[in-house]
């Protein structure tokens, strides 16, 4: 996939600092129950620690016990990538950015009770956030 932002591997590493880097660059995964964002609960918007792509609402972030920020559904289909990733000797289908490319995590098809059946589980490290104003509800 061709990519809207594009940088290179110097570039990136000094944008992103070492940990982000690790995970945004390299498909790192932070330590479960070490994220910012994991008991982040004001509405707002999640966006991409690299570029900024808004990736999604607050009003689709659930608990679902993993230990990252988990979701049920991007702010759009067009807003990430979906690449299957058989690393670690298992099938699993991770999560880019669709505008850097940078890594987010991984999506599951068990996010039971929730809307969509999946659970976006994200890296606090790989996301952003952007806090609405204070009076207003959660958006799914």
């Amino acid at each position: 996939m061709g990519y809207k932002v594009t940088k290179t591997d110097e570039q990136w590493r000094e944008e992103l600092g070492d940990d982000r880097y690790r995970v945004l660059r390299k498909a790192g995964t932070e330590r479960a129950w070490t994220g910012e964002l994991l008991d982040e609960h004001r509405a707002g918007l999640y966006t991409c620690a690299a570029c900024g792509a808004e990736l999604f609402k607050s009003g689709t972030k659930f608990d679902s016990g993993c230990g990252w920020p988990s979701f049920y559904d991007s702010v759009n289909p067009d807003a990430v990538e979906l690449i299957e990733d058989r690393s670690l000797g298992m099938v699993r289908t991770e999560v880019r950015c669709a505008n850097c490319g940078g890594h987010l995590g991984h999506v599951f098809d068990d996010g039971f009770g929730t809307p969509t059946g999946l659970r976006y589980c994200m890296n606090s490290l790989s996301l952003g956030f952007q806090a609405a104003d204070a009076d207003a509800p959660a958006e799914s």
